[in-house]
């Protein structure tokens, strides 16, 4: 019996070579639409669909392959006898390989002028079907939905005769991969569309493609990979590829940077994605040195961002230390070129010219399950900040207030910031006592020699004791800014009285975990 082969593709790269080695090793060729015009063009003999179905293509198209004769001959069990004689009574015959790709819904919808319209056109039905009952027949049908995996078939066909059943499954698990991604972006679409979108429906799925291998993840015995739009978003203009715990240290540099989107020239340091630095200044130079003075051992290998494109000046100061990573929203020629000096260093574009929305954060939890939460990325502001002792703050500590809560978000929980209007001073994060995170950013501070005589204290989650405002105030903060929500606030509120500090309450916590 000759072995019957369908075709029906919106991306027709490869498609007529393939197609001719199918036909040299013995296949007869079934077509639809475009393809098979394509394939005429090319002097191969093919079958229309509708010669197989008895039915014409209809409905704009709509309807094409949606047939017992086209699904039968796909799903019938090849070594069921029930299967054969049903098959031959309704006149259904095998089709042995399918090759389909599907209409370009992820290009449509990328298109800004893309209407409800077009998009719901461009989703495809046929071929998803199609797809699926040919890979869940794999055993004896071989599906091809991607045109990389032509030339491994075809070298089968020529030596075997036939697909292996190993290449068969691998085949069948990358149509179902790709025919649930599909699904997911049409689900995504659609659900943005929604006035009332459900935060968090019952069922999840997230519609990402692999952007890029990575050579390992967090420690080189483990294994890694980019998911998603990370190239939308930046532009790396030089230096080696990026590692995992570069995208992880980018992340957080970006976020921290969007709380001074608009504002004056502003420089901030990170390692391990914890700012040790953060100044603003009339230009940036001027700012990274503040944010520099803050700690000057930590920024060694560090990642470095910035809320203007990156001049000379600035470029000269950073290129006197090793750092990893310079994110900007633009490099000015001459300071590329003397970064480009450092042919390591990953120097990164920011595509994103204004604050996004709170986007979805996803970790994975205990065993398969997955934790999912909207976003802390909204900007932070005072406007809703209660003053909660006898002393209101001067307008110069509201400024440093504003500093460095900002700043304070992004330090890893428990933590602390003590700063100017303009520059951290002393920061302390990650530990299990705020009152020790106080300590360590007083400890820091010191040791940059920095004074913090009338400084604030910031703090990512509230006192649950005096101890920690009382080692604020012994250290020279004038001012403090928290959450507040403690059972204890009234003793905390009542020390911040004896020692004349002013402090609000911002009614809102950024713990980061």
């Amino acid at each position: 019996m000759v072995k019957r082969a369908l075709l029906s593709v919106s991306d027709k790269t490869g498609l007529v070579e393939f197609a001719q080695r199918l036909v040299a090793t013995g296949y007869a060729l079934i077509s639809t639409g475009g393809t098979a015009t394509a394939l005429r063009n090319a002097g191969l003999a093919v079958s229309d669909i509708s010669d197989l179905t008895g039915f014409p293509e209809m409905l704009d198209g709509r309807v094409k392959t949606l047939h017992p004769k086209v699904h039968g001959g796909l799903l019938y069990l090849r070594d069921n006898e029930q299967h054969r004689q049903q098959a031959e009574t309704h006149g259904i015959e095998p089709i042995d390989l399918v090759v389909v790709n599907l209409y370009p819904f992820e290009q449509t919808i990328a298109k800004a002028d893309t209407t409800l319209e077009h998009a719901i056109e461009n989703i495809d039905i046929g071929g998803p079907s199609m797809l699926r009952s040919a890979a869940k027949n794999y055993r004896s049908v071989t599906v091809i939905t991607d045109p990389a995996d032509y030339a491994v078939v075809a070298q089968e066909l020529v030596e075997k005769g036939e697909t292996t059943l190993a290449t068969r499954e691998r085949l069948a698990a990358k149509v179902f991969r790709t025919t649930g991604y599909y699904d997911a972006l049409i689900a995504d679409y659609l659900s943005r569309r929604l006035p009332e979108r459900e935060a968090f429906p019952e069922t999840f799925a997230l519609p990402l493609r692999r952007a890029q291998a990575l050579r390992y993840g967090e420690n080189p015995h483990q294994v890694a990979a980019l998911y998603g739009g990370f190239a939308r978003h930046f532009q790396q203009l030089h230096g080696k590829e990026l590692s995992y715990n570069n995208l992880i240290d980018i992340s957080a540099a970006v976020r921290l940077i969007r709380e001074f989107i608009g504002d004056s020239p502003t420089v901030a340091i990170l390692k391990h994605t914890n700012p040790c630095g953060v100044g603003s200044a009339s230009t940036l130079a001027e700012a990274w040195d503040k944010a520099y003075a803050t700690d000057k051992q930590a920024p060694f290998g560090g990642i470095i961002v910035v809320n203007r494109a990156l001049d000379l000046a600035t470029a000269q100061h950073i290129a006197e230390i090793f750092s990893e990573v310079i994110i900007a929203p633009a490099f000015e020629p001459e300071a590329l070129a003397l970064l480009s000096k450092k042919k390591n260093l990953r120097l990164m574009v920011n595509n994103e010219t204004s604050a996004p929305p709170p986007g979805l954060e996803i970790r994975s939890c205990v065993g398969d399950s997955f934790l999912l939460q909207g976003g802390d990325a909204d900007r932070v502001s005072a406007a809703d900040w209660k003053v909660v002792t006898k002393r209101p703050p001067t307008d110069a500590e509201r400024a440093a207030l504003l500093f460095g809560w900002r700043v304070v978000k992004h330090l890893k929980s428990n933590a602390i910031a003590y700063t100017a209007a303009d520059r951290t001073l002393g920061l302390g994060a990650g530990q299990m006592s705020r009152v020790d995170s106080s300590r360590i950013a007083i400890w820091k501070a010191s040791e940059a020699k920095l004074d913090l005589k009338g400084s604030i204290v910031a703090s990512d989650a509230f006192f649950p004791f005096p101890d920690g405002l009382i080692a604020a105030a012994e250290a020279g903060a004038t001012a403090a800014v928290q959450p507040g929500g403690s059972v204890r606030d009234p003793d905390v509120i009542a020390v911040a009285d004896e020692r004349g500090l002013a402090m609000v309450f911002t009614g809102q916590r950024h713990f980061r975990h």
